[in-house]
């Protein structure tokens, strides 16, 4: 066992953050991983000028990889805002959050696969994400 010259200002299970929060953070950067690791698959195996189904699930991929990346983001984001304590609810909104990300992300690359997509289109969407989101997140 190496003894370090210096202690540790506090133990890596910490009361800084619980066990479960670093776990389900953990295990949502690790589906996400896997996620992505299928997007890699697709892309390069498949054409969506020969199958049109290609589009539709790599665009599907990429919104689930990018919302689950997107979710613990949320949560440390605001668990580093409020001086490292979760409150009740944090988990919630940074899931609720994760998912915009995918949906608005899905709808994009659709958009562009269709060769639909504008920016006044994208500026929409995005503005109605953010007002359901405003509203949904409004402090009781």
């Amino acid at each position: 066992m190496r003894v370090l010259p210096f202690p540790r200002p506090e133990p890596l299970d910490s009361l800084v953050m619980e066990p479960r929060d670093r776990l389900a953070n953990l295990a949502l950067f690790a589906a996400a991983a896997v996620v992505w690791i299928l997007v890699g698959f697709v892309v390069t195996t498949r054409d969506p000028s020969v199958d049109p189904g290609a589009g539709f699930l790599g665009a599907g991929l990429i919104g689930i990889s990018v919302g689950l990346t997107a979710m613990p983001l949320f949560w440390l984001s605001v668990f580093a805002r409020n001086r490292r304590i979760a409150y009740r609810g944090d988990w919630i909104r940074a899931v609720r959050r994760g998912a915009w990300v995918g949906v608005v992300v899905f709808v994009l690359v659709v958009l562009r696969l269709q060769g639909l997509f504008q920016v006044p289109v994208a500026l929409f969407i995005l503005a109605m994400v953010i007002v359901a989101e405003a509203a949904l997140s409004g402090e009781r």
